[in-house]
């Protein structure tokens, strides 16, 4: 599937920001909000995170079959379609349970940054006067 620079960017941050939450007993008690967490991580920190992530998440996003794009509609994959793309790209971590938990852990990561996605508008159908991109929210 071919996805834009700034609809992969989101998806990162959206997987950045739950893997953040589920590492933190802090954010998971509600006792820090998860975006001040991610401004408190830095430029460098947030790096870091999303550079561990796209390693794991960008392969799998690229070999997501291809669908057919609806105007003001995310694009939408059947869990059995996200888990055979992570099945795909999942190394043998040590035998059989752990890469069936790599699995599960990945695909629900996965499926957390397809969650993300903005609506797809298809530029054909733009109105009048408006910019491509101006409807995309910022991703920080």
């Amino acid at each position: 599937m071919e996805f834009t620079e700034a609809e992969l960017t989101i998806a990162l941050t959206a997987a950045g920001k739950a893997t953040l939450a589920a590492q933190s007993r802090e954010i998971r008690k509600g006792r820090v909000d998860v975006e001040d967490s991610w401004r408190a991580l830095g430029g460098y920190g947030r790096y870091q995170l999303l550079h561990r992530l796209g390693d794991q998440l960008l392969p799998v996003l690229a070999s997501l079959p291809d669908v057919d794009r609806v105007h003001g509609e995310r694009p939408s994959y059947s869990a059995a379609q996200v888990r055979a793309a992570v099945a795909e790209h999942a190394e043998d971590a040590g035998g059989r349970l752990r890469r069936q938990a790599l699995v599960l852990a990945r695909t629900a990561l996965v499926q957390t940054a397809l969650s993300a996605l903005p609506p797809w508008h298809d530029p054909a159908q733009q109105a009048p006067g408006q910019e491509p991109g101006d409807d995309i929210p910022d991703p920080r």
